[in-house]
């Protein structure tokens, strides 16, 4: 009864409704505009709400977190511009779809569908959040590594021509993020003896530049073409097409929770490795991947937003932030006299079942300011290509600006964007690119920290990883999923199927 009681608090106090509405609406939008990141709106909001009760705080931040993480559909999918990481996937398939002119499908297909996986990765947080943190407490560094080098796999998924330019672009996506000072021992690293390099490179930069300023630079070919005229008459999904989906969207949201449980990764990478999947179990789409494909949209879309409940289940159980916004609201429980861990659960578990409410309550104001408004968002891209090249180019030189309000940061986008123009004109694919910068760092790392907890024997590490299931599972599906993406398994594969027909 008093569990039922912490979850409906919020229907019982009206403020905290009202936060909760407001918190999801302002994140939307935020999570739209690129470079404004849900992270930094977070953090903000600690110096505004550190006065506040704990009640009225948690319920703005929870709003925010869950609006936002959807919010980076809608210009991946307008513009081709990813509001966050983790709509970078959405961007694959969204763009496509908003060319053909049916990019009111296709953001009430992420809405329903962000919806879902929302809820999914809610439920698991309220019933299985003790597991769930037992299993993700399993991993050892090595196992993080291993992790890492999948999502660098994921390339083959990512590059729809060829697996070399797919590795190729991975690999300088690596590289990228490896610019600036080792964070172990503050040596510099590809800095060339450029101080303005000696602090890293942006990946928000990074991501704004090769999406948003690339896709301007190719519209410059077409400036006098007319736009296409967007078909808004069906934006909310029928009952066939979430049951047709529902199969896919139920497995890509078990991934997001999983990934969005393990602490440091979070829903950029649950997106890409939910997208992978999909191109994996979809054997016949009805439009390829990476022209329009409904699958493309459905899995990353419920994988990044079921990764925001399994973010909490380490948060709220252990005290570890599953991704940078709850590292940011560890510290905000922190400041109000909580301690989030093990003992958060025992000794103020009307807390947990409050957040759990708040995290439900803020899905539904999703699914409502979702769905609405989408009509005068679908007006960008209908808009002539005079202007619409412009706003691109406003909107990315404005996000890259306001991650460390940095002029430099908008120098790299601008490189960045030629650069990325150039990749396109050539056929080099770019999320392996983005997806090299971002774990970067995570495979960095955990390298070191696994090879320093060997006392760097490699014969120690490997039989580490062979004497370990966990890690001799993930081992494993590196080796098949590098091998699956040679052009002799394909080879083979056909082989094998000629024989089986004859």
């Amino acid at each position: 009864m008093d569990t039922f009681l912490s979850i409906f608090t919020i229907f019982a106090q009206p403020e905290l409704l009202l936060l909760v509405g407001i918190g999801t609406f302002a994140g939307i939008y935020i999570g739209a505009i690129p470079g404004l990141s849900v992270t930094m709106a977070v953090s903000i909001l600690i110096s505004f709400t550190f006065s506040w009760d704990v009640l009225p705080a948690i319920s703005l931040m929870v709003g925010i977190y869950m609006g936002g993480v959807y919010g980076g559909s809608r210009t991946a999918i307008l513009l081709n511009i990813p509001g966050a990481p983790s709509a970078i996937a959405t961007a694959m398939d969204g763009y496509p779809m908003a060319k053909k002119g049916e990019a009111g499908q296709a953001i009430g297909v992420t809405t329903v569908m962000s919806f879902f996986g929302g809820l999914v990765g809610i439920l698991v947080l309220a019933v299985a959040a003790p597991y769930v943190s037992d299993f993700a407490l399993t991993f050892q560094p090595r196992d993080y590594m291993l992790l890492a080098v999948l999502g660098i796999l994921l390339v083959g998924s990512l590059s729809s021509g060829s697996l070399v330019k797919g590795i190729f672009a991975g690999a300088l996506g690596i590289a990228i993020g490896a610019v600036g000072r080792d964070p172990l021992t503050f040596t510099e690293r590809f800095t060339f003896d450029f101080q303005i390099m000696e602090g890293g490179i942006s990946f928000i930069a990074v991501m704004i530049g090769m999406f948003g300023v690339s896709e301007a630079l190719l519209q410059l070919q077409n400036v006098g073409m007319k736009a296409v005229r967007q078909k808004i008459d069906k934006i909310v999904p029928s009952f066939g097409t979430v049951k047709k989906y529902l199969p896919l969207s139920l497995q890509t949201s078990s991934i997001g929770v999983i990934i969005g449980a393990l602490p440091g990764t979070g829903g950029d990478i649950a997106a890409l490795m939910a997208y992978d999947h999909a191109k994996r179990v979809t054997k016949d789409p009805e439009v390829p991947f990476g022209e329009g494909a409904m699958e493309g949209l459905v899995a990353p879309e419920t994988a990044n937003n079921a990764a925001v409940g399994g973010a909490f289940i380490p948060m709220m159980t252990l005290g570890i932030p599953g991704d940078a916004v709850t590292a940011i609201m560890i510290g905000a429980l922190f400041i109000h006299g909580l301690n989030p861990g093990p003992m958060l659960m025992i000794d103020q578990p009307d807390m947990f079942w409050f957040i759990v409410g708040a995290l439900l309550t803020a899905n539904v104001f999703m699914l409502i300011f979702g769905l609405t408004g989408i009509k005068i968002f679908t007006k960008i891209v209908e808009m002539p290509r005079s202007i619409i090249i412009p706003l691109i180019l406003l909107l990315s030189i404005v996000g890259a600006y306001a991650v460390n309000n940095s002029l430099t940061d908008v120098y790299w986008m601008l490189g960045f964007g030629v650069f990325g123009y150039f990749m396109r004109h050539y056929g080099y694919p770019l999320g392996p690119v983005i997806l090299g910068v971002i774990l970067s760092r995570l495979l960095d790392d955990n390298w070191r920290r696994a090879i320093i907890s060997e006392r760097e024997d490699l014969g120690r590490f490997f039989e580490g990883i062979l004497t370990s299931p966990l890690s001799l599972i993930l081992f494993t599906a590196v080796i098949l999923i590098f091998v699956s993406q040679t052009p002799l398994w394909t080879s083979m594969k056909k082989s094998l199927f000629r024989k089986a027909k004859s």
